[in-house]
């Protein structure tokens, strides 16, 4: 179908207009008989996703026979996460996708393709694998909903990243976040066309064509208060329709500095972020705007593991976050590291290189935790004292005994870097 774009030059998408625009595009489809949808999970809380997969509900009632979170690898949701993402969606219509179990191969990219697209960083074959509920159930309508933000695997969220490593397998999201790791953190974020997003581009066209996909996808702005708004949608199933969205993104997601900055604050809601897996977003979006020997506070009330799967915490807390060549000189001898090479790009991303400190400021857990995996520890209760998301301001502050930070209240909308060095 024509790509649908709504960015007013009012700066703001309505939640009615979203809805409007969506039952729109839905009559214009057509009737359909059975639809999937296919949203993300809590970590993109303030994408809308929730919104638009209740509006897909109460246009198609029973025709929605199924909803399909975009786990990846992250864990199912919980109930409470469930009801306050999806409040009016009835729950017996959630299915929770297994990234081990539940996939089927629609092809492989072969190794010399994969050489080629990634400029002869890895040669091995690709296989490009999603969730079988969306090949084999019989849907003549899968709806893909997200949100376009700067990524580190990817450069920017969504699209059909949102189909092969949402509902991906073991191998598919292992190898392209290796990939990624490969192609190096600092020239991947932000950037709408790199290695990994060539890669799945070259997947879809020759493997995914004749799948029924419309891309739902969001860009989501925020005030200076902290509070977020609808800044774009962007539906269609064409390269163009993605690249409209990350076009916009850039200009609303993206913070240039002037000067790099000695001291970031970053807060992580307890309610999104419980891991260092997904909570190593704080060091991702920061990182271009740290200055050399600066330091990163990460304010982590909920932070109770390291890894998101039981096979992958302990990885990453026998590895360490410790940089780029220790970690991929201890791959090299451990076949347990060979056989997750998402973990191993996760560890070389966490890290800082040795270019700034990393503290980190756990709810639940210890200092000897945190310590032995690389980081810098800080005790919670404290630092929220010091820093206390209440009384600060996104961007600049100066404290009362005249320290001066640079607040970001949830790190997972943006990326913030110094000008040039984006």
């Amino acid at each position: 179908m024509e790509s649908i774009i709504r960015e007013p030059e009012s700066g703001e998408v309505t939640e009615s207009e979203l809805r409007e625009m969506l039952f729109s595009v839905f009559e214009q489809l057509g009737p359909r008989r059975k639809v999937i949808a296919v949203p993300p999970d809590i970590t993109r809380l303030h994408s809308r996703a929730g919104r638009i997969t209740e509006a897909a509900y109460e246009y198609y009632g029973s025709a929605l026979t199924d909803v399909l979170p975009a786990l990846g690898t992250h864990v199912p949701l919980s109930e409470e996460e469930r009801r306050h993402m999806f409040p009016n969606v009835p729950p017996e219509l959630f299915r929770t996708h297994n990234w081990r179990s539940d996939v089927k191969t629609l092809g492989t990219v072969p190794g010399e393709v994969v050489s080629d697209i990634t400029g002869g960083l890895a040669d091995f074959s690709w296989p490009a694998e999603i969730n079988r509920m969306l090949t084999d159930n019989g849907h003549d309508l899968i709806l893909s909903i997200g949100q376009v933000v700067p990524h580190e695997v990817i450069g920017m969220a969504n699209y059909n990243k949102n189909i092969f490593v949402g509902t991906g397998g073991y191998d598919c999201i292992n190898k392209s976040h290796y990939i990624s790791g490969l192609y190096g953190i600092e020239r991947i974020l932000g950037r709408a066309d790199n290695p990994v997003r060539r890669l799945m581009n070259y997947a879809e066209q020759r493997f995914a064509a004749d799948l029924p996909i419309l891309y739902i996808m969001t860009v989501i702005g925020t005030r200076p208060t902290g509070e977020t708004y609808i800044r774009g949608v962007f539906i269609g199933d064409t390269p163009d329709c993605f690249e409209q969205a990350a076009r916009c993104s850039r200009e609303t997601n993206v913070t240039l500095l002037e000067r790099p900055q000695a001291k970031i604050v970053a807060y992580l809601d307890p309610e999104e972020f419980k891991t260092t897996w997904l909570g190593n977003k704080a060091i991702y979006r920061t990182r271009l705007a740290l200055a050399e020997g600066g330091e990163l506070v990460i304010l982590a009330p909920g932070l109770k593991q390291f890894g998101e799967d039981d096979e992958i915490d302990p990885l990453i807390r026998r590895y360490g976050y410790r940089g780029r060549e220790t970690v991929l000189g201890a791959a090299d001898s451990s076949p347990e590291l060979q056989n997750s090479l998402g973990t191993i790009a996760h560890l070389m991303q966490g890290s800082s290189e040795g270019r700034f400190t990393i503290r980190y400021c756990p709810g639940r857990l210890s200092r000897e935790e945190i310590e032995s995996v690389g980081y810098e520890y800080g005790e919670l209760d404290s630092m929220l004292e010091r820093y206390n998301p209440e009384h600060l301001t996104p961007g600049h502050n100066t404290l009362a005994d005249g320290e001066e930070i640079y607040f970001v209240p949830n790190p997972a909308l943006g990326l913030w870097a110094e000008r040039s060095r984006f």
